[in-house]
């Protein structure tokens, strides 16, 4: 597959405790080994074979285990956050002369398995400068922040929701390097859900549908359905 993903892996993970007071939340144990391993060979299995890491807090932990990816038959690059916190979209903004002018974009706590290309073909059929996937939740794993139809996305807030919002940020997106326009140049933080929001306000945020349903851990809860899929499975 064509498009390089940028791999979110800078958060502090505040919510896991002492799980991640020594190591990243990407390296969290699950299942006897660290949660990228698992990730990794996801996305290897989808087709992906470039991955940029977007790291701040332990950063170099990160890339110490991980290395250039070659033990994956992948090619690994890091963007460091600096001194001070960027934000999601900060980060994707300062790792875009490593990505191209389109890619995919993950968080480092999920674990999606849906099918990659289809959500890459979707995106270029679009001809928008961003998509969404998007999963029917109705609030069962967690608040639904989404009104999607039609396969664009009409509305995204994770504050202010509405009874409309029936879909939840699947937490799979592919961006273009126009996406970030409104905020080259600048320094300040900001989230990825401005980029989003932006484009929506613009009728230009494309959706698709995916019916496989997420996992993360990203929260005590989630670390352990996540730990007992992996665990199931044996993916040791």
């Amino acid at each position: 597959m064509s498009l390089p993903i940028a791999v979110l892996a800078g958060g502090l993970a505040t919510r896991l405790g002492e799980e991640s007071a020594r190591v990243p939340k990407v390296l969290v144990d699950v299942a006897g080994r660290p949660f990228a391993e698992h990730q990794l060979e996801l996305l290897r299995t989808h087709g992906v074979r470039d991955v940029v890491y977007c790291v701040g807090h332990l950063g170099e932990m990160v890339r110490e285990t991980l290395g250039d990816g070659s033990r994956w038959g992948m090619r690994f690059d890091y963007a460091f956050d600096g001194p001070h916190a960027r934000g999601t979209g900060g980060a994707l903004l300062a790792a875009l002369p490593r990505l191209g002018s389109a890619f995919f974009v993950l968080y480092g706590d999920s674990y999606l398995n849906c099918n990659y290309r289809a959500v890459a073909d979707a995106f270029a059929a679009s001809r928008q400068p961003g998509l969404m996937t998007v999963f029917k939740n109705d609030d069962a794993h967690d608040r639904s922040n989404v009104e999607f139809e039609a396969g664009r996305i009409v509305r995204y807030d994770k504050q202010q929701r509405t009874p409309r919002m029936h879909h939840i940020d699947y937490g799979l997106g592919v961006l273009t390097a126009e996406a970030f326009a409104p905020w080259q140049g600048t320094e300040a933080a900001f989230d990825l859900a401005a980029v989003y929001q932006a484009l929506v306000a613009r009728g230009a945020l494309a959706g698709f549908e995916v019916l496989e349903r997420f996992y993360e851990i990203g929260s005590p809860s989630g670390l352990a359905e996540t730990r007992a899929l992996l665990t199931s499975r044996g993916d040791r």
